[in-house]
């Protein structure tokens, strides 16, 4: 925490902030890749993808779609997801 007196952020804040909006400004907000390489059109056919289900997420999905079916008002809804504690019978 600065003291009274020391500016909020420092030259080296200042910098390390600006090199992060322009990493920012220069990167794919769907997929994180490069733009220089998500756009180049020769790279076309450079990718490929994959689908992966992240299983917190799909049973919070789920939990939603059964309120809802439920007649819960979703509106503002957030979800929170922990995991189950094992047992020893599974």
């Amino acid at each position: 925490m600065p003291r009274p007196g020391e500016p909020l952020w420092t030259d080296d804040d200042r910098a390390w902030a600006l090199a992060l909006l322009a990493v920012e400004a220069e990167t794919c907000s769907g997929c994180g890749h490069p733009l220089t390489d998500a756009l180049a059109s020769d790279q076309e056919e450079a990718w490929r993808a994959e689908i992966l289900r992240c299983h917190a997420c799909a049973t919070g999905a789920r939990h939603v779609d059964s309120w809802r079916t439920a007649g819960g008002d979703t509106r503002g809804a957030q979800v929170r997801v922990t995991r189950r504690e094992v047992t020893d019978g599974g």
